[in-house]
């Protein structure tokens, strides 16, 4: 007959200590320090037999419990300043002490967490999240793919690629305008007239770019000072009148 040994995980070294101290309920602040070496090496001991990887902190902390327990041994105490003798529990007792008051708030913490999310107010977190992880559960649906399955896939997405008769086509259109000949076009408007709206250009021909050459066209013009222009009414529209040529003197 087998039998099963189920040993619970502690997080850490002292989470481990507080567990025996707890267990045979002995005085936090007057260790024996022999009996709690042995049941610390006992459960690494048992760790190991399980094939279970032992935290290096936990190997240290058994060799901190085993140089205590040595100089409890020790016929020589040490002494402080004032001469009396220093226990060497001390150290050890004290970090207990504290990692006791850091645990119990934490886990005051998680309860408090624990209950907010508990609350209807303003939604229930906790029940959002679970509603969400069942609609969009992307570990359930990798659970069931195997390599054979990604291969079916991958040879029928190649099979649609090389079934493919229909191919790109790109096709350029060259536009029968440029900006010399839409230069000519805007002097030959304002020719005739001392003002042209930028309105009347676009009202000639309404095409899209018919209008941005036209638009380069008066801008090139203005920056060779042949054209001036001038805000007109409404907020896309201005004026472009002919530059008069300066008189000799």
């Amino acid at each position: 007959m087998s039998f099963e040994i189920k040993l619970p995980l502690f997080e850490g070294p002292f989470d481990l200590m507080l567990f025996f101290i707890e267990r045979d309920e002995l005085d936090i602040y007057d260790i024996p320090i022999s009996k709690i070496t042995n049941d610390f090496l006992d459960y690494v001991h048992q760790l190991e037999k399980m094939e279970i990887e032992v935290a290096s902190e936990f190997i240290l902390f058994a060799a901190t419990l085993m140089k205590i327990k040595s100089r409890m041994l020790l016929p020589r105490p040490e002494l402080n300043e004032a001469g009396e003798e220093i226990d060497p529990r001390e150290e050890l007792v004290r970090n207990l002490l504290e990692y006791k008051k850091y645990k119990s708030v934490i886990e005051d913490l998680a309860q408090m967490e624990q209950d907010q999310l508990s609350r209807e107010k303003r939604g229930n977190i906790l029940k959002e999240l679970q509603e969400l992880s069942k609609v969009d559960d992307v570990d359930a649906e990798m659970q069931h793919v195997d390599l054979y399955k990604l291969l079916k896939v991958y040879q029928k997405c190649m099979a649609k690629m090389a079934s493919r008769s229909d191919e790109t086509k790109h096709t350029v259109i060259q536009y029968p305008y440029t900006i010399e000949q839409q230069k000519e076009f805007v002097l030959e408007k304002i020719s005739f007239k001392k003002q042209v709206p930028f309105t009347d250009f676009i009202s000639y021909k309404p095409d899209k770019i018919f209008v941005i050459y036209t638009f380069l066209a008066i801008l090139e013009l203005l920056q060779l000072s042949q054209v001036t222009i001038t805000i007109g009414e409404g907020y896309n529209n201005f004026w472009v009148e002919k530059t008069e040529p300066i008189a000799a003197a």
